[in-house]
């Protein structure tokens, strides 16, 4: 029996913010599988702020996708039809298979995730990309010591959020900054931030240096913009800046306006001896998965990290929930709901 699949394809690179009409949602009729291949049924789809550097064709860590590809991205599936002896029909896995309802593959690279996983989403979050990468973002480069101050940008968003929470565990004072007093409250009363600032106050830089009374020793840095500009002042002699993104210039069709500042970054980093490092997560530690996962799975287990998910519904409503997530209207980690399970 032959399987249809609806795909989101790239059909033209965005200006800007991407748009409906950068992109077409077709139907497509999928062969019969072949001896050692598996039809995977998409459920959950994650979006993550990388997906805008996939979508240009400016020069980068990876390589765009093709106008008329289907666009990218993590996916949890379950494994609907199997002629892989690997897999057995019926059990979940994560997978790359991006914007689409049905994938066949050969099984190469698949996480098995099992029959019944309690919850199979978080795999695309807090047990998968985003955990990894604030769990080895602060830890191995922002290097925590208890009782200093580590200020978080998007603060509930899933690598922000678990980046707190881990810096808590490992005794620090934590300030978040995120967009919105609801965001503000959730930080401090269900994350356990010991503050959160909300950027889109007019005194924002002032309320942030009041927070951080003792300067900044680790800033992890999300966002990059007005809140970096409020940040670098504050940063102590020998501060540590894991560099994850900088998803408030994603959208930049242009360089911003005003003084370069480049100069007096560089005198920042050069006088107060500050360590800022860029990493890319899977290249840099996908040996070191397994570490993060017998933490995080025992801090879940001991209550010592919150997480929570926006879930949206229908692969046609994709597009939206990406555009909301890089200006900051999505309230946890972005997901998909593409299909129910089996």
């Amino acid at each position: 029996m032959s399987t249809t699949s609806r795909q989101l394809t790239l059909e033209s690179r965005p200006n800007g913010a991407p748009t409906d009409e950068n992109f077409k949602l077709k139907t497509v009729e999928l062969p019969a599988l072949k001896d050692g291949e598996v039809l995977l049924r998409t459920i959950y789809l994650s979006l993550d702020p990388y997906m805008r550097g996939r979508m240009s064709d400016a020069k980068s860590y990876a390589d765009p996708v093709n106008i008329g590809d289907v666009m990218v991205g993590a996916t949890v599936c379950q494994v609907e039809e199997s002629k892989n002896d690997k897999f057995n029909e019926g059990e979940w896995v994560l997978a790359y298979t991006g914007w689409q309802d049905y994938a066949i593959t050969d099984g190469e690279g698949l996480m098995q995730l099992g029959k019944e996983p309690a919850n199979p989403s978080y795999a695309l979050g807090i047990m998968g990309m985003p955990g990894f990468t604030a769990y080895m973002g602060l830890l191995d480069i922002g290097q925590p010591k208890e009782g200093e101050t580590v200020v978080v940008a998007a603060a509930t968003g899933p690598v922000g959020a678990t980046v707190g929470q881990i810096a808590k565990i490992k005794g620090c004072k934590v300030v978040g900054v995120a967009g919105g007093s609801e965001k503000c409250a959730h930080a401090v009363e269900k994350l356990g931030f010991d503050a959160c600032i909300d950027h889109k106050a007019d005194d924002f830089a002032e309320q942030l240096e009041k927070a951080c009374d003792k300067g900044i020793d680790v800033y992890y840095e999300n966002v990059g913009g007005k809140v970096f500009d409020a940040v670098l002042p504050l940063l102590n002699t020998a501060a540590r800046v894991p560099l994850c993104g900088l998803v408030s210039q994603y959208n930049a069709t242009s360089l911003p306006e005003g003084p370069d500042r480049l100069g007096m970054l560089m005198g920042q980093l050069l006088t107060k001896r500050i360590k800022m490092q860029g990493f890319i997560i899977f290249d840099d530690y996908g040996d070191r998965y397994d570490e993060f996962a017998q933490d995080m799975q025992k801090w879940l287990e001991d209550g010592k990290i919150q997480y929570r998910e926006h879930m949206v519904e229908g692969i046609e409503n994709t597009v939206g929930a990406f555009n909301d997530m890089i200006c900051g209207k999505n309230f946890g980690k972005t997901v998909v709901k593409i299909n129910n399970p089996l």
